[in-house]
Order: structure tokens, then C-alpha cells, then sequence
């Protein structure tokens, strides 16, 4: 005859309680390293938002119906300008402020190749945040066709 006392739901409460005893610290020391991880949400986010305003605003054909159709003429006198005026056109992007400086890069491709770049050259390493919008490029003539813009901000 046993006369210690203890039974198998003793145990089996002990070996729960260390579990999550264990379990939360895992959880807990996780996320002290958090502010070490990349900001590759925070310039996605950015990525998105110069990527909406530009296709829907500044280069839209103006058919509130189709947002994604854009101006061939606008789209090069986008690209001309973030050539020709980087900073200027950044700084009316948002991109640039008091405590931060993101810089850009936006090409144009239609599916199997790049039919134009514009803005900074991309780094080779670093957090660099993109986000594609396919799009439809309505020329001069009335004639659309599909492209894809990639949006880079880092």
C-alpha cells in the first residue's frame, strides 16, 4: 500500500501548470525583441499609400467606375518628373518629413519585361517595402492595355 499521497490528477495538474508556466514565457521573451525586427510592415504601408495616391489621384484617367485605368500622358509626366525633380516630387509624396526620409522607385512592366524605371536605384540590402498595382494605360488614341506598376519605398 502507497502512503505518500499522491495521485495521477496531482501530477497531472502539476505538469499543466509548468506547461503554461513555460508557455508564457516563451510568449513573454518573444516579444522583448520585437522593436529589434525589421520595418518592413512600415515602409509596405507606405509602399501602399504613395502607390493608391498616385494611380488614383495623380495619374488616374479621371472614370471614377475603373480607378485603375491611368493617362499615358500623366504616367509620363510622372516618370519625367521623378527624374528630373527626385526631391521635389518626394517631398509633395509624403516621403520626406522632419524625422524620416524614404526614398523611391516605381517601374513600369507589362507582364514579361520593364518598360520603364524611375526614381532611386534600389539598394542591395536593407528593408525595402513594395506593392504592385495592375493597372490599365490608356494612350492618346483611346487604346488601353495592361501593365503592372511596382511601387518600391525604403
Amino acid at each position: 500500500m502507497d502512503e505518500n499521497g499522491q495521485i495521477t490528477l496531482d501530477y497531472l495538474v502539476g505538469i499543466t501548470l509548468f506547461l503554461l508556466a513555460l508557455v508564457f514565457v516563451f510568449q513573454y521573451t518573444t516579444g522583448l525583441f520585437i522593436p529589434f525586427e525589421s520595418s518592413s510592415d512600415e515602409v509596405t504601408m507606405i509602399a501602399d499609400r504613395v502607390a493608391t495616391t498616385v494611380v488614383e489621384d495623380w495619374i488616374s484617367s479621371g472614370d471614377s467606375q475603373t480607378p485603375n485605368i491611368v493617362n499615358s500622358n500623366l504616367l509620363d509626366e510622372l516618370f519625367t518628373q521623378l527624374n528630373t525633380s527626385y526631391r521635389s516630387t518626394q517631398d509633395s509624396m509624403g516621403l520626406n518629413g522632419t524625422f524620416f526620409l524614404y526614398d523611391l522607385n516605381i517601374s513600369l512592366e507589362n507582364g514579361t519585361k520593364v518598360l520603364s524605371c524611375t526614381g532611386k536605384t534600389l539598394p542591395h540590402t536593407g528593408n525595402i517595402g513594395q506593392t504592385k498595382r495592375v493597372v490599365l494605360v490608356e494612350d492618346s488614341d483611346g487604346n488601353i492595355h495592361n501593365a503592372i506598376l511596382s511601387f518600391r519605398v525604403w
